[in-house]
C-alpha cells in the first residue's frame, strides 16, 4: 500500500525557447515560469536547478536551446482519502481536469470532512501511484457542474495560477436564466461588492472589484434562456450576480433569484463550466476541455 505521508519529488525538464536572451537563471525562472522567490530560494538551497545537465547558479546566463531541469520536493498531502467517482475530462504528467458533478464541496469545511472532491483526487492519486498534494486551480460553487483543474506538481500550479492572473485561460459556461435575453450577445461590466454581514450575497456596487462577463444567447424556450458565458474575470458568484444584475437571474439560484417560475423546483442553480482553453504547462501547447450539459440542465429544452 502507498504510504501518502512519504515526501515525493517531481522533476520538470525545459528546452529553452524564448525571444530575449542572456537573462539571469534565477530571473528567467520568476519571470516566465512563475516559481516564487521563497520556492527558488528554497531549490538553490537543496541545489535542485539544473542547466544542461550541471547545477546551475542563478546568476547564470539562460539562451535558446538551454535545458533547464528543475527538482521539486512535495509535502506529504494532509487529507484522508475517500474513493468516489471521479468523471475525468482530461489527464496528463502535469493535470487532472474533473468534470465535477453538482451539489459535490471542492475543499474540506467545517461541514464536509471526508466528501470532497479533495478528498476523491487524493485517493485517485494514492491509486495511480502519486504521492501529491491536491492543489486546484480553479473553483466552483458547490452546486455549479463542471470543469475543475488540478494541478500535479508545483510548477504546473505556478505555470497555470500565472496565466490565471495574465488572463491566458479562458473559460467558457452554460447556463439557463429567467426570462427572454434579447440581446443575442453582451458584456456585463458591474463591480462586484460583498457588503458586511450580507451572509455571502454579493452586489454591484461602485465599491467592489472591476469585474467583467460576456454572454451569447444559444436558444430561447418557454420563458428561459440557454447562455454561453465568458468570465474574463474570476470574482466570487461573478456569472450569477452580473446575470441577475440585467433582471436574468439563473434557474435554480436560490441566492440571486428573487422569485420563483416554472422551473421553481430545478434542485441547483443552472451553471455548467463547460470549456476551458490555456496553455500546457510544460509543452507549451494550447489546451482545448470540453464537458458536455449535465442531463438536468439538457432536461430544460423539455419541461
Amino acid at each position: 500500500m502507498l504510504d501518502p505521508k512519504k515526501q515525493s519529488s517531481v522533476t520538470i525538464t525545459h528546452r529553452v525557447e524564448i525571444p530575449e536572451e542572456g537573462a539571469k537563471l534565477k530571473d528567467f525562472l520568476r519571470d516566465v515560469y512563475g516559481i516564487s522567490s521563497r520556492l527558488l530560494s528554497k531549490m538553490k538551497k537543496n541545489r535542485q536547478i539544473l542547466m544542461n545537465g550541471d547545477y546551475a547558479p542563478y546568476h547564470t546566463r539562460v539562451y535558446r536551446g538551454d535545458e533547464i531541469e528543475m527538482h521539486f520536493d512535495e509535502d506529504p498531502n494532509e487529507y484522508p482519502a475517500v474513493s468516489m467517482d471521479l468523471e475525468i475530462a482530461y489527464e496528463d504528467l502535469d493535470l487532472l481536469i474533473i468534470n465535477k458533478k453538482p451539489g459535490v464541496v471542492t475543499h474540506p469545511t467545517r461541514g464536509h470532512h471526508q466528501d470532497t472532491l479533495t478528498n476523491g483526487v487524493v485517493e485517485y492519486f494514492q491509486r495511480i501511484g502519486l504521492k501529491m498534494k491536491v492543489r486546484f486551480v480553479n473553483r466552483l460553487d458547490m452546486n455549479t457542474s463542471g470543469l475543475l483543474i488540478v494541478a500535479k506538481n508545483p510548477f504546473a500550479h505556478f505555470d497555470l495560477m500565472k496565466q490565471m492572473q495574465e488572463d491566458q485561460v479562458i473559460k467558457h459556461y452554460l447556463t439557463w436564466v429567467r426570462g427572454e435575453v434579447k440581446r443575442e450577445q453582451g458584456i456585463i461590466d458591474g463591480k462586484i461588492y460583498n457588503p458586511e454581514h450580507s451572509e455571502g450575497r454579493r452586489i454591484i456596487d461602485p465599491r467592489g472589484q472591476a469585474s467583467k462577463t460576456g454572454y451569447e444567447v444559444l436558444a430561447t424556450q418557454q420563458n428561459r434562456t440557454l447562455l454561453k458565458v465568458r468570465l474574463y474575470t474570476g470574482r466570487t458568484h461573478q456569472i450569477r450576480v452580473h446575470l441577475a444584475s440585467i433582471g436574468h437571474p439563473i434557474i435554480g439560484d436560490t441566492l440571486y433569484g428573487n422569485g420563483s417560475d416554472d422551473a421553481e423546483g430545478f434542485p441547483r442553480q443552472a451553471l455548467h463550466a463547460y470549456q476551458l482553453e490555456f496553455f500546457q504547462p510544460r509543452y507549451r501547447r494550447k489546451l482545448q476541455v470540453q464537458a458536455g450539459m449535465p442531463a438536468d440542465m439538457k432536461s430544460l429544452y423539455e419541461t
